[in-house]
């Protein structure tokens, strides 16, 4: 028996204007999540657990089987992990993303979608003009990046926000406050006159396009404690497919083996055939494969509803169909959701459950039609722990 967890990134959502009130999954043309739904079990799953932040390392940390109250202690760590940062006793590490902000106002919490290349030139300059035996840049994918602070670990008592939370909104209230705030406003506020008339951002401005005005310091965290591995845990080998730093760190946390296939990307631009490819290839290897799709949640973040539906037809229309032929040759069990919902009326995430499908070898029909929110709400099936659901998945006892 092999394994498949597809992890489409925001997609669960409210009802869209544009689309006559039908959320992004109701208004998406999903022929082959459909026949899944009709064929296996759909319901409603709590990924973030009651007074935890809706980010996607808490929510996906439960979708992959770990208790985010027991293994989540901050994430930058998790995502300087699968960035090679070294990380010392001591020291904290905190999300570093280049933002535009105009007048007062969070314009962009990704610099205009500033891309590697560009951000990893700022991240250098950051360095020559900031950096210190203290202060370390590193850089990521796009606008993610990190900051380590030596011996800083004080500096996580500070209370940060994260910027795609305050899209379109003052940032008046939002900057660090509380306790040891100083150093992050420090390296926030100098951070702009580094990157004012840096040539990267002038041949931005050139190009029409939003320029870095500065860093956006948050999600503070410690150095990552020791976590079972999913062999440990589940007595299953993993493979982990993404886009993104974060879920590259929760697979190196889990003992899953990462998966680097060309093409695949954090927005709608994904190849989307050849990331499903690759990842049901590693099955040949591997007892289960975590498939982890960005663009729902980037194109949430944004306020763009067609390209939301969009990309979750497509998602539809080159992986879930992948899938069922798959299928057609290999006994496997599939476990399809939402790590949490990505609202495009807020910009941002929630806490709310998300509707899933299981399907496959062994699962029973729960009468569902379609893969909505709706009809998972009308099962009446529900699960309260998220982190659980990996065990419905395997049908083992643990």
């Amino acid at each position: 028996m092999k394994y498949c967890i597809l992890i489409t990134d925001g997609a669960a959502d409210y009802g869209l204007d544009e689309f006559n009130g039908q959320t992004a999954l109701q208004a998406a043309n999903t022929p082959y999540f459909d026949r899944m739904a009709s064929e296996g079990e759909v319901g409603l799953t709590f990924n973030v657990p009651q007074g935890m932040e809706p980010s996607s390392a808490i929510a996906c940390m439960s979708v992959m089987g770990y208790d985010p109250k027991e293994y989540y202690k901050g994430r930058a760590s998790i995502e300087a992990l699968s960035l090679g940062v070294p990380m010392e006793k001591g020291s904290s590490l905190f999300r570093c993303n280049f933002v535009n902000i105009q007048d007062g106002v969070m314009q962009s919490y990704n610099a205009g979608d500033i891309k590697s290349k560009e951000a990893a030139e700022l991240i250098q300059a950051l360095n020559e003009k900031l950096g210190s035996q203290q202060i370390t840049f590193y850089p990521g994918l796009n606008y993610r990046h990190i900051l380590k602070i030596k011996d800083g670990g004080l500096s996580l008592k500070a209370q940060t926000t994260a910027p795609h939370d305050i899209s379109d909104k003052s940032i008046l209230g939002y900057t660090p406050s509380g306790d040891n705030k100083d150093l992050l406003n420090f390296l926030m506020d100098a951070s702009k006159e580094v990157l004012k008339n840096h040539p990267v951002n002038k041949a931005r401005i050139k190009r029409g396009e939003l320029p870095a005005t500065q860093i956006w310091l948050f999600w503070g965290a410690p150095p990552l404690e020791s976590c079972p591995s999913m062999q440990e845990k589940y007595g299953i080998k993993g493979a982990m497919s993404s886009a993104v730093s974060l879920l590259f760190g929760l697979g190196m946390m889990t003992g899953m083996d990462i998966l680097h296939i060309d093409g695949v990307t954090d927005i709608d631009t994904n190849d989307y055939a050849a990331q499903i490819k690759g990842s049901l290839k590693s099955l040949d290897n591997h007892d289960m494969v975590v498939i982890h799709v960005e663009a729902p949640d980037e194109m949430g973040h944004i306020g763009q509803a067609k390209r939301k539906v969009q990309a979750i037809s497509d998602i539809d229309k080159y992986m879930a169909k992948a899938i069922i032929d798959y299928a057609k040759s290999y006994d496997i069990r599939v476990l399809v959701l939402s790590d949490h919902p990505t609202p495009i009326s807020l910009k941002t995430h929630t806490d709310e459950p998300v509707p899933y499908i299981l399907w496959g070898k062994g699962i029973k029909a729960s009468g569902a039609k379609r893969y909505t929110e709706d009809e998972a709400t009308k099962s009446g099936i529900y699960e309260k722990n998220g982190y659980n659901m990996i065990k419905k998945l395997l049908m083992k006892r643990f």
